[in-house]
């Protein structure tokens, strides 16, 4: 099978393109030699890629004849990359965890996403709260 196949198949690309153009730019490796497309992968290859800033390193167990679920991709290749890696990966998303300072600039769309399920599950109508909602809210603790 061929290695950009075999990338997609084993769901480590989301697309055959992706990982077509993945290893144009040599960030796909077998052994120590950067591959082409084309190249056939065989069971016993360690195949090593750069992704994330990360270097994963995979051992072909087994080749799928096609694109196979996540439970089943155990059966078909072993994770050996070094657990160093994944610690630096671990810290790169804490870095990234808020980008921002709270308040300042515009709400991105994940926060407007949290501030309407908020404002939903506040709300026993489950409508989005509007300036006419409002008035009425107030209204009747005037009126009381």
């Amino acid at each position: 099978m061929r290695i950009d196949k075999f990338l997609w198949s084993i769901r480590f690309y989301k697309t055959r393109n992706i990982a077509s153009e993945e290893i144009k730019k040599n960030r796909v490796s077998i052994g120590e030699n950067p591959v082409k497309s084309s190249k056939e992968v065989k069971e016993g290859d360690l195949i090593k890629i750069k992704k994330n800033q990360i270097v994963y390193r995979i051992k072909v167990l087994q080749i799928p004849k096609s694109r196979i679920g996540a439970k089943l991709v155990q059966l078909h290749v072993t994770d050996m990359t070094e657990k160093e890696q994944y610690e630096i990966l671990n810290l790169r998303k804490q870095e990234q965890s808020y980008y921002r300072i709270k308040g300042e600039g515009r709400p991105t769309k994940k926060d407007r996403r949290e501030i309407t399920d908020f404002l939903v599950e506040g709300n026993d109508d489950d409508e989005i709260l509007t300036e006419e909602s409002w008035d009425l809210f107030f209204k009747k603790e005037d009126d009381a």
